[in-house]
Formats: C-alpha cells, structure tokens, sequence
C-alpha cells in the first residue's frame, strides 16, 4: 500500500512544521515533469481498486499489530491543533522507584504504551536503563487547555494573548503526590497518570483560567471545570480504570505503611515555564529563569 501511494502521491501533509523552541530539519522532495519525459509523456494508468480497498483480512492483521489511535477531533485542511502546556521532567533521583512500580501495573494491565508513542512497557521494562530513558526520561505535559482545532487565521491572536496573559509567572514547586487514573472522553484509552494535589495546584488552576480566558475570545471549547492537574506516563486501550484502580489502591497503602510516607511526592519539579503547540510548531509563551 506504501508503494501504490508512493506511485500515485499521497495527499496527507503536515498543516505545520517548524519551531520555536528548538529547530526541526525537513526535506520535501518534488518531482517536474519536465526534467523526465518518460514520465511526463507516459501517465501511470488508474490504480485497481481491489488495491485502493485493501481486504478485511489485511484491516484485522493491521489493528492487532498496531494500537488503535483515535483522533479526538477530525483533521480539516487548514486547522491546526493548539495545546497549551507546562512542560515537565521527572528528575532522575525519583525515577527508580517509579520504574518498579510501573513493573507491577504492566504485569497486571498488559498493553501498555508510552504516552505520544507506540513503545510498548513489555519491551522497553526488559531493560531497566533503556526504559528510564524512553519512558521516564522524556519530556511530560501539564495541559493548561483542551486539544483543539484553531485556524490559521486564529494563531497570531492566541499567541499574542496567551504572553499578554502569562508574561508575569513567577516559579514555584509542583508536587507530584498520588498515582491516578484517567479515562479520555470516548472511553477508548486509560491512562496511568500523576496527580498534583498540594504544591502548585493553586497556580497552575490560576493559569488554567488565564487559558480559559484566552479560548473563549476565540470560541475555543473551555477546560474542565474541576481540573485536575496531572501528567500521563502510560495508556491502554479500551476502559481500564477499574483493574488499575485496584493496583493504584494497594500501592497507597504500601507507601502508608511505611510511615508518613502518605505525604511525601512522588516526585517534585520547579515550574519553569509554558509552551504553546500548534500543529507541529511549539512556541515559548513565558519563561521562568533561575535568579
């Protein structure tokens, strides 16, 4: 199938492509006519369609080797998806406790997946280095605002409010405290995520607002109205919540047991600022620096 689009062109591209907090390198080939004649003077004839409507058969073999990706909104040429966050690194000192117990919800809730990834936790736990660095290593989110659709037209504006409303952070600590599950809307995938329950929370819903505000200028779904601030590490297909409830449940008691361990993060980080993506483009909208 890759070869038959290959032929006769694919019409999916990248509504964006670039960045400003760090640089991107493409390549866009293109092909002119001009410069083959073979090609220009003999035109591929149409494709069969058997080929253009691959069998149920092939579908089936498809969706048991790769994880189902459903899309939370459809792609419309000329949209751009917009998501603002906190960016976060968990710091390596915390990063092997967590490992083990990530062994323990794999070995219960087999099929999980790295978040933005198809990297399945099986693999990557048979070696305890290369999953801190793929799994644990890797940059998390804090969303500050749902993922939506925005125009083109839209981008400058939000951009250009989300700074006017952002540009006086000041740092602080945000406390990871719990474990915790979240189901997405559609009930096709659950996540094995961290809670912010104490430090920061207060902050981090004043930023919420701040995005709130700016999305509604711009008819933009608004955030939830509980947030619940939180990174995902993992994710599974399909309504997961109860098993994972179960595992997250006797791991509190566990950490309880030890003595007063109840109160203790999981990990903490110092807010350093936030970004703004849209499309594949991320944008710095404030930055906290040392003093």
């Amino acid at each position: 199938m890759d070869a038959l689009r290959a032929s006769y062109g694919d019409s999916d591209s990248d509504s964006d492509s670039g960045s400003e907090s760090f640089t991107q390198k493409s390549q866009v080939t293109s092909s002119n006519p001009s410069q083959n004649p073979a090609r220009s003077s003999t035109p591929l004839p149409p494709p069969p369609l058997a080929l253009l409507e691959p069998s149920s058969s092939l579908i089936d073999a498809l969706r048991t080797e790769l994880p189902n990706r459903v899309r939370s909104f459809p792609h419309v040429e000329g949209n751009y998806a917009l998501h603002v966050y906190i960016p976060v690194f968990i710091p390596p000192s915390s990063r092997k406790e967590l490992i083990q117990f990530c062994k323990k919800v794999n070995a219960l809730v087999p099929g999980l997946h790295m978040v933005d990834h198809d990297l399945a936790f099986n693999t990557l736990l048979l070696d305890e280095n290369k999953f801190e660095q793929l799994a644990l290593g890797k940059e998390f989110h804090i969303s500050l605002g749902r993922t939506v659709p925005i125009r083109v037209h839209q981008r400058d504006s939000v951009l250009t409010m989300l700074r006017q409303k952002l540009h006086t952070q000041k740092r602080y600590w945000i406390d990871f405290n719990k474990w915790e599950v979240f189901v997405n809307d559609d009930h096709t995938r659950t996540f094995l995520s961290m809670e912010v329950t104490a430090g920061g929370v207060a902050e981090i819903t004043k930023q919420i607002e701040a995005v709130n505000e700016v999305y509604k200028l711009h008819n933009l779904p608004e955030f939830y109205k509980d947030p619940r601030p939180h990174i995902s590490v993992a994710w599974v297909l399909g309504d997961m919540s109860e098993v994972m409830k179960r595992v997250l449940e006797e791991e509190t008691k566990r950490r309880t047991s030890l003595g007063g361990t109840r109160h203790k993060p999981l990990f903490a980080c110092k807010f350093g600022g936030v970004l703004c993506r849209i499309g594949n483009r991320v944008h710095e909208i404030c930055r906290v620096r040392e003093v």
